[in-house]
């Protein structure tokens, strides 16, 4: 049975961790601007390069032009200003040569100048580097120390930066093992992220994803060699464990990804439903169940609009725990009446889902008893029901010869045109 919908394990989640910027901006250093177009006739150009003191590009401000002599900086005029942009670059033209000083302004305050002569047709160069030790000498004794503190935390944004993005590359790398189906290299490279960062919440859900990857496979490959592989149970409980560690993280986090609740638990529900069919205990199963209509739960309270979506996947995982032979009657009648409930909630998010249908009759097939007659099938409540509504949906479904078969058995007509009864509300 194809699981519609679901989020398929082994696709990273989209979302990488995003840089984090602290105090100044810390860029690596800016280069000088390229030369502008030759300047027009009888005029110049400007361009350059702005460094605060610390060593890293002025973001803002910008470089005023005068040849003002006026002793009084407060009433000298500029007669050129050119604006610093994000990497501390600016530039201007159309500017008539003489012989000026190039300043920079920061909230209109002059924080560095440099003398700029121009003659006509020159492209003129003039950085400035506020690190340099002239501009250095001459700050306050107040200025050096917030200038060290700056320099301080820069160099802690810039190692934290290292270190974000060396996990996006770790994450990136994971997603291109387990599409290339080397799932082991995965959960290596996510259980290594999760390490370096156990606060992120995406690491551990794009763990989870790994190492349920690597447990679906590992099953596959048991199941086609006609064995088992005893290390399945063990690797589907850690992607549990990452799952439920994605969601804490997420929780507890000052900026929480919304979307990380609906995508974690549905994939936490998957875990659950292939733990209940990979347990040889009967408990363990059944509480691998409880646990997964639990995530399922809480995937849809966290998306409502994806509800039909996560209790499809749950009905699914139910369906193919209840239709293993070898399980116990009563864990095989727990799960088909849970894969009625399960049903029963697609159907109330989405009653034009055709397979809900279809999937509430396997649950509630178990429940046909034998007519006091000794002859007669008795179908229980909501069977017949489900069987003319998947028929009304999908007339010529792959389903839909089970579904007659199904109502020849209990001596019921196909109804057409047929309404089914609402669902049952979800208590």
């Amino acid at each position: 049975m194809k699981i519609y919908g679901m989020r398929i394990t082994g696709v990273l989640a989209a979302c990488l961790l995003g840089l984090v910027w602290l105090a100044q901006p810390v860029r690596l250093m800016g280069q000088t601007t390229a030369p502008a177009a030759a300047p027009a006739p009888g005029t110049a150009g400007i361009h350059g390069h702005v460094n605060d003191p610390t060593g890293v590009p002025l973001t803002s401000g910008e470089v005023r032009l005068t040849t003002d002599k006026n002793p009084n900086t407060v009433d000298r005029k500029f007669e050129y200003s050119f604006p610093i942009d994000a990497s501390g670059n600016y530039k201007g033209d159309g500017i008539k040569p003489g012989n000026y000083v190039a300043a920079v302004f920061q909230n209109n305050n002059t924080v560095d100048f440099m003398p700029a002569p121009m003659t006509a047709g020159e492209d003129k160069t003039v950085d400035f580097d506020m690190s340099r030790k002239a501009y250095i000498d001459k700050m306050s004794p107040a200025e050096r120390d917030q200038m060290e503190e700056l320099k301080k935390q820069n160099a802690a944004t810039m190692a934290k930066n290292a270190k974000i993005e060396n996990l996006n590359a770790m994450m990136k790398q994971a997603n291109a093992d387990m599409q290339a189906g080397n799932y082991a290299s995965a959960v290596k490279t996510m259980t290594d992220a999760t390490a370096a960062k156990p606060d992120e919440a995406i690491l551990w859900e794009t763990l989870g994803d790994a190492q349920s990857a690597d447990a679906t496979a590992a099953d596959k490959a048991a199941k086609a060699s006609h064995t088992t592989d005893a290390t399945v149970p063990d690797k589907l409980a850690a992607a549990v464990d990452s799952y439920q560690k994605a969601l804490t993280m997420n929780a507890a986090s000052a900026k929480p990804r919304p979307e990380l609740p609906a995508a974690a638990n549905n994939q936490l529900g998957a875990a659950y439903g292939r733990l209940a069919m990979a347990s040889v205990s009967a408990d363990k199963r059944t509480d691998a169940m409880k646990s997964m209509a639990a995530a399922y739960d809480a995937a849809a309270k966290a998306d409502p609009k994806g509800a039909a979506k996560y209790y499809y996947n749950e009905s699914v995982m139910l369906y193919n725990v209840t239709v293993t032979p070898e399980e116990p009657a009563g864990l095989v009648d727990a799960a088909a009446k849970a894969l009625v409930v399960a049903a029963d909630n697609v159907i109330a998010a989405d009653p034009t889902k055709a397979d809900a249908y279809y999937l509430k009759t396997q649950g509630l097939a178990p429940q046909i008893t034998m007519g006091p007659d000794g002859k007669t099938l008795v179908a229980p409540p909501g069977l017949v029901d489900a069987c003319n509504m998947y028929l009304k949906l999908a007339p010529a479904g792959v389903h839909a010869a089970d579904m007659k078969g199904i109502l020849a058995g209990l001596q019921e007509q196909v109804q057409t045109n047929y309404k089914a009864p609402p669902p049952p509300k979800k208590k």
